[in-house]
């Protein structure tokens, strides 16, 4: 039997078997000799030469790590290179000015392609307006912008004169903007007056104002006119329109500014353990060493590829895998501003279909979106151009692996379900497409110089299939080097826990419980207070929720606890059932079921609850916080983040049918 992309396919492969790589994938892959794990273990740390080797220096480094300070560890130190030059520059001396270098597409249907020349053009004549306004090298640019090219452009300005940035994701609310400008003591912002939220105008200007007025330092503000008449705006003192700052820097090109390999590339914060925003700090050379490698090896993407991260900015996933792993490559990647469903339910492949994407990296959380919507939308389109698919933000269960594969790759693309962390950087534990067998539900084994671990409390390996802390015992070019002005936060968040500094032992904390297999792939359960306690046995949420979404017609689940003072905590389950599924007491059955045979009644739900779909961030995140409320009748607390708060009062109402 042979797929859509002529491959040969095994059409009795049961669900959750592994997956060879296709022999035509593997011919044509990046990374094809599996002798490179060896390899990188030998040669550590020097191996992670071959990731240096994927960029140009202005000055050669050095010492591959600079470890005498752990765990302040540096890479590629003495080395000095600039990454907005890495990203444009040499591919136009290579002769690549009119390749695409960002296909971008809008909410209302528009279109804009950016050759490397075009989008050199704009950094440049950005970068000099950035310098009108003051901005010096050090200086920290916050960016509070969707998914529009003024965003990568700002970014890359930023990078070229050497002024870290920070990207705030445009659907956080003024307040949250607030607090990271205050914590990066940041004095510059590029923003815009608005943008479409489902073809709604909505205001962005109007948070930036809030936001404003709460800070204490003075702030230089750039407006992108995103809406036009849609949404007129007044700039006031310190506000200075975007296209009329660049006009006047028309044509102007500005030097980028060599930077040393540890100088600060940008800034990414993120939630803390106390509540509080952390600004993950990041690097310039081993942070774009390490996602150029991985933009390579993992999601094997080339210079001649159209590659589509349908992922945000806003993120961290966007940094590496929108903006500087593909363009350091020279490739063209696809940005999109709207949502997977708007205007219409095939909106995603319509995109795939037109652009030919060749790789196409999602999360999980959108797949089983995609399966729950049905599989005549993907059906709509020739999606034959696509060669990988990936996953990456969350674990994804084998069902929606399966279909993923079956439905967006014809049944016969690889898949890599990545996993990494805004403080890894870029992908730390995948299969290689071109060397690794693919196991539905499990990451994989560590990439190649990766020491992943899954241990116990004490820091001992765990025996296959036992849940353990995900580790990493070594580190790694792309690592988070500390938290703006909190060495001690850092030390104490990500090393503490299971390092020995007596014995020169250092290993970093992920904050996730894992499995792993005889064959060393890792399954990660998700975060270790992500648990529910029933009769003081420990629970793992992912655990309960991946039963249940392998269950036939189940597309979605969150498990939540409800306490009490004089009984038990009880389990609720939340489930989205697929189109054409009646959530009925059938599927309540197989659930409960499905649970007592693959992890034991202790983990029967006691109530199953059915949602057309579950509270989610704008980033696509399940907001577990406001199910538990719903559960144990609490006070709800903050919804604004969500992009369905309307959700949440029909779980409520069904919840009082129970």
């Amino acid at each position: 039997m042979v797929d859509r992309n002529g491959w040969e396919e095994d059409a009795s492969v049961p669900t959750g078997s592994p997956h060879s790589p296709p022999a035509s994938f593997v011919e044509q892959a990046n990374v094809t000799n599996e002798a490179i794990y060896e390899e990188f273990e030998e040669r550590w740390p020097d191996c992670w030469e071959r990731a240096a080797d994927l960029l140009s220096w202005d000055r050669p480094y050095e010492t591959v790590l600079e470890d005498g300070n752990a765990p302040f560890y540096e890479w590629f130190t003495g080395g000095e290179l600039n990454a907005s030059y890495n990203c444009l520059d040499r591919h136009l001396e290579a002769g690549r000015k009119t390749h695409a270098a960002i296909r971008w597409e809008g909410k209302r249907g528009e279109r804009e392609t950016y050759t490397y020349q075009d989008l050199a053009t704009a950094v440049n004549e950005f970068a000099a307006a950035l310098r009108e306004l003051g901005v010096e090298e050090d200086d920290v640019v916050t960016l509070y912008l969707p998914m529009i090219p003024e965003l990568p452009i700002a970014m890359l300005a930023c990078a070229r004169i050497g002024a870290p940035h920070s990207v705030v994701f445009a659907g956080l609310s003024a307040d949250a903007l607030a607090t990271r400008m205050e914590a990066a003591d940041s004095e510059y912002l590029v923003t815009c007056d608005g943008y479409y939220r489902r073809g709604d105008a909505f205001n962005q200007k109007s948070k930036v104002d809030n936001a404003r007025i709460t800070l204490e330092q003075d702030v230089e503000t750039v407006v992108v006119d995103r809406l036009g008449e849609d949404l007129p705006h007044v700039l006031g003192d310190g506000e200075y329109d975007y296209d009329d700052l660049v006009e006047r820097h028309a044509g102007e090109t500005v030097e980028p500014v060599s930077r040393d390999a540890e100088d600060m590339l940008f800034l990414m914060y993120t939630s803390g353990t106390t509540g509080e925003p952390k600004g993950v700090v990041h690097t310039t050379g081993g942070y774009l060493a390490h996602v150029a490698w991985t933009t390579r090896s993992v999601l094997d993407v080339k210079p001649e590829d159209t590659y589509w991260c349908a992922a945000d900015i806003g993120w961290i996933t966007g940094h590496s895998y929108i903006v500087y792993g593909p363009l350091a490559l020279g490739t063209t990647t696809v940005m999109y501003e709207g949502t997977p469903d708007y205007p219409d339910r095939d909106r995603l492949w319509e995109i795939v279909d037109r652009n030919a994407v060749d790789v196409f990296y999602t999360a999980p959380t959108a797949i089983r979106a995609f399966m729950k919507w049905g599989e005549e939308y993907p059906a709509q389109h020739d999606l034959s151009s696509l060669r990988l698919l990936g996953t990456v933000g969350e674990a994804i269960s084998s069902r929606p692996w399966n279909w993923y594969r079956e439905h967006i790759g014809g049944g016969g693309c690889p898949i890599v379900d990545t996993w990494w962390q805004t403080e890894t950087g870029a992908i730390t534990i995948s299969t290689l497409p071109g060397i690794d067998e693919m196991k539905p539900g499990s990451a994989g084994p560590p990439l190649p110089g990766i020491d992943a671990r899954v241990v116990d409390a004490e820091g001992a390996d765990v025996d296959p299939g036992e849940t353990g802390y995900l580790t990493i015992a070594q580190p790694w070019p792309g690592m988070a080097r500390t938290l703006y002005d909190g060495d001690d936060q850092y030390r104490t968040e990500y090393w503490d826990q299971f390092s020995d500094p007596d014995h020169d032992r250092w290993w970093y904390f992920s904050g996730d419980a894992a499995t792993v297999d005889e064959d060393g792939y890792i399954t990660v359960l998700g975060r270790v207070d992500d648990v529910i306690n029933v009769s003081g046995r420990r629970l793992s949420t992912m655990e309960i929720e991946s039963v249940i979404a392998d269950v036939d017609g189940v597309v979605e689940a969150a498990v939540v606890g409800r306490s009490s003072d004089i009984e038990d905590t009880e389990i609720y389950a939340y489930v989205s059932t697929e189109g054409d599924c009646e959530p009925d007491e059938t599927v309540r059955e197989s659930i409960t079921e499905s649970i007592e045979a693959a992890i034991g009644s202790i983990a029967r739900p006691e109530v199953v609850i059915f949602t057309p779909e579950l509270p989610k961030t704008r980033s696509g995140k399940i907001m577990r916080r406001l199910l538990e409320d719903v559960a144990n009748d609490n006070q709800l607390g903050d919804t604004s983040a969500l992009r369905n708060p309307e959700i949440v009062g029909e779980i409520q109402a069904e919840i009082r049918q129970e």
